[in-house]
């Protein structure tokens, strides 16, 4: 969205947006039950003079809507070639991988603070991390890589290291690779 900052000034001071619909979200947020109020940009576009819409290719974009989006778009999988983002042509599959990292990267500092770097995704299929995890620099993940910690404990992905179609589960350390 491009919008005038003089505008939105206007329409503030004026308060013209407090007729713009509230939409209510009932959310849990760190385990309690909240309610999230919002309103779509969308919706204040009626209190702009001359306001226009275009369709933007999905190639010019992609949405981040979780640290699992994320943790894809920050990723070597993508390159920006003349204001379109494509698949590096390195990637050995047209597809993009599936990511779904848990809780404990659900809020982007808890996400910044599990990640010295973001993984090598080039040959990624599928990956799955539940529970208190880390990755260290220059990690590179291969096709199928789930990563489950029992309650209490913690895995730390050591730098450098390589996984690939890999199940690891309980509590690990490795300090040396």
């Amino acid at each position: 969205m491009w919008i005038s900052l003089k505008a939105i000034k206007y329409l503030v001071e004026t308060e013209a947006l407090r007729d713009v619909e509230v939409i209510v979200n009932p959310k849990k947020a760190r385990g309690k039950e909240i309610i999230q109020l919002e309103t779509a940009a969308g919706a204040a576009i009626q209190f702009f003079n001359n306001a226009k819409g275009i369709n933007v290719p999905r190639s010019r974009f992609l949405p981040v809507k979780s640290t699992s989006d994320l943790f894809v778009v920050q990723s070597n999988l993508y390159q920006l070639q003349n204001g379109y983002l494509t698949l590096d042509p390195k990637r050995p599959y047209p597809t993009i991988p599936t990511v779904t990292l848990g809780d404990c990267f659900k809020n982007v500092s808890d996400y910044n603070s599990r990640l010295m770097g973001i993984p090598n995704l080039l040959e990624l299929d599928q990956l799955t991390v539940s529970g208190d995890v880390t990755f260290g620099c220059g990690v590179t993940l291969k096709g199928n890589v789930t990563i489950v910690v029992n309650q209490g404990c913690r895995i730390d992905i050591p730098d450098g290291a390589v996984i690939e179609n890999k199940v690891i589960s309980g509590n690990l350390r490795i300090l040396e690779h």
